[in-house]
């Protein structure tokens, strides 16, 4: 490789290109510019520039018992669909899915409108190019006017859709987090939907874990209208503001979400937590379809 390599690691291996159905050991190697996986039996080379999708931790059924912490490439060969898939160290696996979007992202340019909204309110904020910078945990928006940078582990919502920007029709993220107690929205326009899916892998990296939680967790009649109705005045409230009934009862039950770390105590009231938020996101979604 002509170019310097930025990650460097013997680790499980499987691609489209091995006749073996099962993964090997092998030798992987990332640059700015293309990675490679290099096995006893010859070597897949993988241009960045190919790339369309990465899937972190979830494996293809039939290679799921051979891999545990795992990172999927998909990318385009020759107007085929090839997939390469790579298993190490969790050390190994962290700093090299870090540095894979880094290097799939480097140089990216966006069109971000931020915060297009706070809470449910629309703010009169414009669009903006950007480019994009990531750091571990994070995703950063530079050279605009307001640069900003969103912690991963604030993202509690995340959809595809289309703009118009310049009379010109492109995708775009809208994605909603908590930095604080606050639920703020921003969108990001991007020029293809190559780097729509990278995007959106990221920003979802840490969404995924915690989904997990809250698809687990199963609130009774009583504690889903209290978030309803937290999360309908806009993330925070004073109880007595928008529950009526039993003023004991309801601190019993917030009592149980407090543990459940749903609710928190913020400075006007009762607080929605990334996990509130969720729960209550998945729920209306479900009523609505």
């Amino acid at each position: 490789m002509e170019e310097s390599v930025v990650a460097d690691f013997v680790g499980r291996v499987h691609t489209s290109d091995l006749g073996s159905g099962e993964p090997v050991t092998g030798r992987v190697l990332l640059s700015q510019r293309r990675l490679v996986l290099a096995t006893d039996d010859g070597k897949t080379t993988v241009p960045l520039s190919k790339v369309f999708d990465i899937v972190v931790g979830t494996v293809p059924g039939d290679l799921q018992s051979f891999f545990s912490d795992s990172v999927t490439v998909a990318y385009d060969r020759d107007g085929q669909r090839g997939t390469a898939l790579v298993e190490g160290e969790p050390d190994d696996m962290e700093r090299f899915t870090r540095l894979l979007f880094k290097a799939l992202l480097r140089g990216v340019t966006v069109t971000v409108r931020h915060p297009a909204k706070l809470g449910g309110r629309v703010t009169d904020a414009s669009d903006h190019t950007a480019s994009i910078s990531l750091s571990p945990g994070a995703i950063g928006f530079a050279d605009c006017p307001e640069p900003f940078e969103v912690d991963l582990s604030t993202v509690i919502d995340y959809e595809r859709t289309d703009r118009t920007i310049a009379g010109t029709k492109r995708p775009a993220l809208v994605f909603r987090h908590v930095p604080e107690t606050q639920t703020v929205t921003s969108i990001a326009t991007v020029p293809d939907k190559r780097i729509l899916n990278v995007l959106g892998r990221y920003i979802k990296l840490e969404y995924d874990e915690v989904m997990e939680d809250v698809e687990a967790f199963d609130p009774t009649e009583e504690q889903l209208e209290i978030l309803v109705s937290i999360y309908s005045a806009g993330g925070e409230a004073n109880i007595a503001d928008v529950i009526t009934g039993d003023v004991a009862q309801t601190e019993m039950v917030l009592d149980t979400l407090r543990e459940e770390d749903l609710v928190v105590d913020g400075d006007a009231g009762a607080a929605l937590t990334r996990k509130g938020q969720m729960i209550v996101t998945s729920y209306m979604e479900s009523v609505n379809s």
